[in-house]
Formats: structure tokens, C-alpha cells, sequence
């Protein structure tokens, strides 16, 4: 079952730092797509959740080095 969630991401400052977050997303299983915004500072992710869950990707994306606020 496909869902969606939004994402608030702090610490990104240019387009690369929204292609790195965009690629681990992107690297977990169950991840149909991630659209990661600099402007907004958040990610909007269509997963399986059947197979990666919330915290896995707020983990992924603390782990590139940005934080992930709740």
C-alpha cells in the first residue's frame, strides 16, 4: 500500500544538498519517489510502508547530515 508522507528537512543550502537527500531516499527499499524541496525544506515521499517505515527515512535522511525535525 502505497503512502505519503511530508518531511520537514533543516540544514540544506543548495542543490546539491537536495540532490543527496533526494538519493537516499530514493536508495531505500519500498520508495516509489521523493521530491525534495530547498525553498519549502521538506521532503515529500511516496513509499510502501509495508516495507520502509517513517523512521527509516526520517534515520536516512539525519544520517546525510541534516535534521529531521518532528
Amino acid at each position: 500500500m502505497q503512502t505519503e508522507v511530508t518531511i520537514k528537512v533543516e540544514g540544506m543550502s543548495c542543490g546539491g544538498c537536495v540532490r543527496n537527500v533526494t538519493g537516499v531516499l530514493q536508495a531505500l527499499p519500498g520508495v516509489a519517489a521523493a521530491e525534495v524541496s530547498l525553498e519549502a525544506g521538506e521532503a515529500r515521499v511516496r513509499f510502501d510502508a509495508g516495507a520502509v517505515s517513517l523512521a527509516q527515512l526520517r534515520q536516512a535522511v539525519e544520517d546525510a547530515g541534516f535534521d529531521c525535525p518532528a
